[in-house]
Formats: structure tokens, sequence, C-alpha cells
């Protein structure tokens, strides 16, 4: 098997089969320095970039303000509050 010039590779259906990789399943690849493992994603929200950055990210704040307080300041004065 053979990596093309855009890095793709098929897997072999029988693979994907046992594997239970269905078409649109999202997968991570996982590198332990000498091996390169296919995971399917089973978290949706961790199937993608952004969800792997809210992973990192969570808990990390140290404003001192609720959710709803930044998310007035980030949206502005209600219409009623004009």
């Amino acid at each position: 098997m053979r990596i093309t010039s855009k890095g793709q590779v098929t897997i072999p259906v029988d693979i994907r089969e046992l594997a239970g990789l269905l078409p649109h399943t999202e997968v991570r690849f996982v590198y332990d320095g000498t091996t390169v493992t296919v995971v399917p994603v089973r978290d949706r929200a961790a199937a993608t970039e952004g969800g792997d950055f809210v992973d990192r990210m969570s808990g990390r704040s140290d404003v001192g303000m609720t959710t709803d307080e930044i998310m007035a300041l980030m949206r502005g004065p209600a219409p009623d509050d004009e």
C-alpha cells in the first residue's frame, strides 16, 4: 500500500468492516514513537480540532467571571438595556 502525495491511504474493506470504520467515521491517529494507530473517535466533540482545543483549554480560565457575564460582555447590551 502506498501513501498518496496528499497523505491519503485506502483502508482495505475487510479491515474497515472488522474495525467498524463506516463511511464518515471520525478517526484519530495515535503515534507512539514507532507505530501509527488509527482509532475511531466515539465522542463526536473530541473528533474535531476544535473539540481537541476545547478539551485542552477546559478549566483553565481564571477570569473570575461566570459564563453569563462573559457572554454579556461579548454580546453588548441587550435591546431592553439601551
